[in-house]
């Protein structure tokens, strides 16, 4: 069975991250509706109800029994602000015994993009990750092309790793991305390789 664990909250300067509720779906459609444009290029094919109730209602309860069984960490980053939703960052697939480490995905709405949001919201999982958690290694990957992403990692302090062919289906078709990743002993320096 489950063991109780507190609730999850992660603090950076300007964000509150944060599990997902219920009472986030307005917000969270409505950003992800209007933000489809922006998102879909870099996303899987979003499903027929993608943006429905009861979809977002299944993600919740993913999150919180992700949580719960310590193998993802799903959080929303919310403005302190005026507590507006601004996106959200996936800790998923965590490995514990010798690994210690965890894959992170992310999106944010078209309206907060390149306003440094998502390297606040890196930076903080990773320190949380890496002192909470204590998880040892953070893997990222994106696709080349998409610069925004591979400059958010990089301002958190990922390096760069290589390539990795035909990694996700993306918008429909198999896709090489780049992959990155955060150590928490991290004795590499900084590396200019695979930015072209």
């Amino acid at each position: 069975m489950f063991q109780r664990r507190p609730k999850v909250r992660i603090d950076t300067e300007r964000l509150v991250l944060r599990l997902p509720l219920h009472s986030d779906y307005r917000a969270w459609a409505a950003l992800r509706g209007e933000s489809a444009g922006f998102l879909q290029p870099w996303e899987p094919t979003w499903a027929e109800d993608h943006l429905a109730r009861k979809a977002f209602t299944n993600r919740v309860f993913w999150a919180e029994r992700s949580y719960k069984s310590d193998a993802a960490l799903a959080l929303f980053l919310i403005r302190r602000a005026d507590q507006a939703l601004v996106g959200a960052l996936t800790l998923d697939n965590i490995r514990r015994g010798p690994s210690q480490a965890g894959t992170i995905g992310y999106w944010i709405g078209a309206r907060y993009a390149r306003q440094g949001y998502m390297k606040e919201a890196i930076a903080g999982m990773v320190h949380h990750a890496f002192s909470r958690m204590d998880l040892s290694r953070i893997e990222a990957a994106c696709l080349p092309e998409n610069t925004a992403s591979r400059g958010a990692l990089e301002k958190a302090g990922f390096k760069y790793e290589g390539v990795a062919q035909s990694y996700l289906q993306i918008n429909g078709r198999w896709r090489n991305h780049v992959l990155y990743s955060a150590l928490r002993h991290d004795r590499r320096g900084p590396t200019s390789v695979g930015l072209a």
